[in-house]
């Protein structure tokens, strides 16, 4: 066993005698993958059977051996290797560990019976669901949705069958949700383009993404450990968002938007052990003040602190304020996403200034001493005013947080979190250009530079603007290395061998792309025409042909789209084929 495991609760200790042995991945370190709840979720739903036994691998830290967390084996002795992918920078890492533990990475290298050392490899997570394409090539099977509605049929087909391509035809022929890539083939145009998608007789067109639709008691934390990212016991108040934000992925591929229960987050919160105080709640930004009402009241009359990634700015009732203080939280985080309020209405936020100003008031009166502030620049028709916008919010904030600081003796610390978006496939704006260039442009250049330099201009635009702001720093991500993310997004699986040759780290990323003749403006920056076939539509939302681009032409004109409500919302086709409402 590990040493890092000394101090983790939780953790399952079965013997391996008579029992099929499978391996978990994740493409990261410890600190992360003990942090990351769907990891979690999946270790403990597959050590549920018993005829099975998972135990887990992480990316290794320098100087550590690959090996399984819980027995310190190989990964050859596995004849089943799951991988969990949640993000595009961590697409490489995972084929690096197939190679590391002595597995052929690509699945066509694979022999014909699945055993320990050729064992049967399955992807999941939203990083596949959203587009498995990248990752297509390394797999013989992905899971198209959630765990807990997939993993159970999966597992008890597995027994019947030995032979890899009986496996992977029957499973993807007949188990909703499961992707066989093997029996797909893509015909592409010399730009890069989908011209074609050829699929083997039997299999689905399209995979139909399966989900959880209730449950009594919400996803929690089944594993504690003092060496995690977060440190905390988390707990998830649904899944997806109804806010339908046009830039994110979660938005739409988590569609239905399902809010747990009050009930069913409380089942969820009690299952942590007595000593634990401090609590995460994932999905803050979704869930209803009624909800987040009730449960405050729970944590305060249970001496419980919270803790979130972030919080919606108009959603701070008294109560929540109440626990905030009662936490000791020193830090929380808001997120406007678009700098002015003209692109909060192109992204369809539906915040104002107001809100924001408002929440920034209310947290820091709770003794909040860092706010911390998420924006996005390359967003579509973004222009220098709406930075000054922004600018002159901050400076606001600044004057009216100002005063109560003072009387609480500490002046309170701005940080602006500034962030390059990328545009993710299965979002109205999948169809748009990595840089925030128009269409025009990012056509009559072919190329990335100019798209990166723009935001460079960006960030050195809003240094300049916010440098006079006292106790106000800016964080700025690098916008020449969130475009292999921009790539990796909206890539198909042409980018296999580049992906094994950066995770391998035989090259960078610049001379992977080159070596196999490949452009990274064709993925990143290339605009999207309405009709365009995209290789990640092998996967089913449920989501109207049109939809996703009518919504972009409702960005582009800053016209609002209503909040889901799942009873009687029509729009999109997901809850129901009928769109003529």
């Amino acid at each position: 066993m590990h040493p890092i495991l000394a101090q983790e609760t939780g953790t399952v200790r079965k013997k391996w005698k008579g029992r099929q042995p499978v391996a978990l991945l994740y493409p990261n370190t410890y600190p992360l993958a003990v942090s990351n709840l769907g990891f979690q979720l999946v270790y403990t739903l597959l050590n549920q059977f018993d005829h099975i036994v998972c135990e887990r691998f992480v990316y290794p830290q320098a100087g550590e051996h690959f090996r399984s967390l819980e027995s310190s084996r190989p990964l050859s002795d596995f004849p089943v290797v799951f991988g969990s992918v949640s993000f595009e920078h961590d697409f490489p890492r995972l084929v690096a560990m197939l190679v590391a533990g002595g597995i052929h990475p690509l699945a066509k290298d694979r022999g014909s019976r699945i055993t320990a050392g050729d064992p049967l490899v399955v992807f999941g997570g939203v990083g596949v669901f959203m587009n498995p394409e990248p990752l297509a090539s390394f797999a013989d099977l992905m899971a198209i949705g959630e765990a807990e509605v997939l993993l159970p049929s999966l597992i008890e087909a597995l027994l019947q069958i030995q032979s890899r391509e009986q496996c992977v035809l029957s499973i993807g022929s007949t188990l909703p949700g499961w992707y066989a890539p093997g029996g797909y083939d893509f015909v592409f145009a010399q730009d890069g383009r989908v011209e074609e998608i050829t699929v083997q007789s039997g299999l689905p067109t399209q995979v139909r993404k399966q989900v959880l639709e209730s449950t009594s008691v919400a996803a929690h934390s089944e594993l504690i450990s003092p060496d995690a990212e977060l440190g905390m016991f988390m707990t998830e108040l649904g899944r997806g968002c109804s806010r339908g934000c046009r830039f994110c992925a979660a938005g739409f591929i988590y569609r239905p938007p399902r809010l747990w229960e009050a009930k069913a987050v409380l089942s969820g919160l009690e299952s942590r052990g007595q000593h634990i105080d401090r609590v995460g709640l994932l999905g803050m930004e979704m869930s209803d003040g009624k909800t987040l009402d009730q449960i405050a009241r729970y944590l305060q009359s249970s001496g419980c602190s919270l803790s979130f990634s972030s919080l919606r700015a108009d959603r701070i009732s008294e109560q929540l304020l109440g626990l905030l203080a009662d936490s000791g939280l020193k830090s929380v985080a808001i997120a406007p996403d678009g700098s002015s309020q003209r692109l909060r209405q192109v992204i369809n936020k539906g915040l104002a200034e107001q809100d924001l100003v408002d929440a920034a008031v209310a947290l820091v009166g709770a003794g909040i001493y860092t706010l911390k502030l998420y924006v996005m620049i390359g967003l579509p028709t973004e222009t220098e005013e709406d930075l000054d916008e922004l600018i002159a919010l901050l400076h606001t904030i600044r004057e009216r947080i100002l005063p109560i600081g003072r009387k609480k003796g500490r002046v309170c610390e701005i940080i602006l979190s500034v962030n390059s978006f990328v545009p993710k496939p299965w979002t109205p704006f999948q169809y748009l250009s990595f840089g925030g260039q128009d269409a025009q442009t990012a056509t009559a250049t072919e190329n990335c530079t100019a798209a990166v330099n723009l935001l460079k201009a960006r960030i050195r635009y809003l240094k300049a603007g916010v440098k006079k702001i006292a106790n106000l720093h800016i964080k700025v991500d690098r916008p020449d290395k969130v475009l292999s993310q921009a790539v990796f997004s909206r890539a198909d699986r042409r980018i296999a061998p580049v992906l094994l040759d950066i995770g391998t780290g035989k090259r960078s990323f610049k001379q992977a792309m080159k070596f196999h003749g490949l452009r990274a403006w064709e993925y990143a920056v290339r605009p999207r025409s309405a009709d365009e076939l995209f290789c990640w539509q092998v996967v089913d939302h449920g989501i109207n042909d049109g939809y996703l681009f009518q919504e972009l032409q409702r960005a582009v004109a800053a016209k609002a789209t209503r909040p889901c409500d799942t009873s009687i919302c029509r729009r999109c086709g997901v809850c129901n084929e009928d769109t003529t409402s």
